[in-house]
């Protein structure tokens, strides 16, 4: 059997299990990252209530992506719902997947108004989720090709990798404006670095700078493996590996750009930044969280369903 096959065949449980266990490790990281940096600016501006406020916010950030996450992703990619019958063929492709896949409710269906082709979904658990696709997607894609993106956002649904996602995007944005309010503090004043203390100034600097990147590096080393393990599992969902596929072809070699934020970009079924030029490209590309779509098209073409 297909070695990529095997890994998506893992029962539904084990692998609810291993998200659930990454959403409390993420969320541990994330409020040591808060936690540290608070503590290390407090004693740079030599005021305690720096630290306190950062152990409250942390916590409450925290509190409000597991409540609302999904509501501040859909509003920073700009998707807006809609009721069947302004598309019936789209949602009658998400009702009978949803069925299929023993989805205990069926997720609701936003769109982005956008040319490019691209999907994502999220939401806090199977009971309350969306599929969110661009009309670029639905125009451009055939039946077949549709239904596996549909297939693959409703794997990520199932196995609870929306959750994992989705807080993820929230905390790793957070991070990056947390990091960015410090670094502007520390330009305007803070500690006399001519007291002995402008080594450590500068190392509580240099972690500012790095936070970004080592909350970056966390959804990295969560999202590539869920993007494989996804599309095993939606083409298992149609038993047509190649819809899938075909469309992965269509949407990679699309040149139309999505306009969307960087925090959002492992969201989607292919990086939206994958043919962009310029600043935003490169940031977009820098750290990809997905695997290259050549090598998905390969396995999802060489399972034996």
């Amino acid at each position: 059997m297909n070695l990529r096959l095997s890994v998506a065949m893992k029962t539904a449980y084990s692998v609810v299990a291993e998200n659930n266990f990454r959403t409390v490790l993420l969320m541990t990281i994330f409020l040591g990252l808060v936690f540290g940096l608070g503590w290390i600016f407090s004693y740079l501006f030599e005021n305690k209530v720096i630290f306190y406020f950062a152990v409250i916010f942390g916590v409450l950030i925290n509190l409000l992506s597991l409540l609302w996450g999904d509501k501040m992703v859909l509003v920073l990619t700009g998707a807006k719902e809609i009721k069947k019958e302004d598309l019936p063929e789209v949602y009658r492709l998400v009702e009978n997947l949803a069925i299929t896949a023993g989805l205990p409710k069926t997720p609701k269906v936003y769109i982005i108004n956008s040319s490019a082709l691209n999907a994502f979904a999220t939401g806090k658990s199977p009971k309350n989720s969306v599929v969110a696709l661009t009309k670029g997607i639905i125009e451009k894609l055939n039946k077949e090709e549709l239904e596996g993106v549909i297939a693959h956002e409703l794997s990520h649904i199932k196995n609870y990798d929306i959750r994992v996602m989705m807080i993820a995007t929230i905390l790793a944005g957070i991070i990056a404006i947390m990091a960015d309010i410090f670094l502007r503090m520390g330009f305007w004043g803070g500690r006399d670095r001519e007291r002995g203390n402008g080594l450590f100034f500068l190392i509580g600097f240099i972690l500012a700078l790095l936070a970004p990147l080592f909350a970056q590096l966390i959804v990295l080393a969560i999202s590539r493996k869920r993007e494989f393990m996804a599309d095993a599992s939606g083409a298992l969902l149609t038993r047509n590996p190649e819809g899938l596929a075909s469309a992965l072809e269509k949407i990679s070699s699309s040149n139309i750009p999505l306009n969307t934020s960087p925090a959002t970009a492992h969201l989607f079924i292919v990086n939206p930044f994958k043919n962009r030029k310029g600043f935003v490209s490169w940031l977009g590309n820098l750290f990809s969280t997905h695997p290259p779509v050549e090598e998905r098209i390969r396995v999802l073409r060489g399972m034996i369903i």
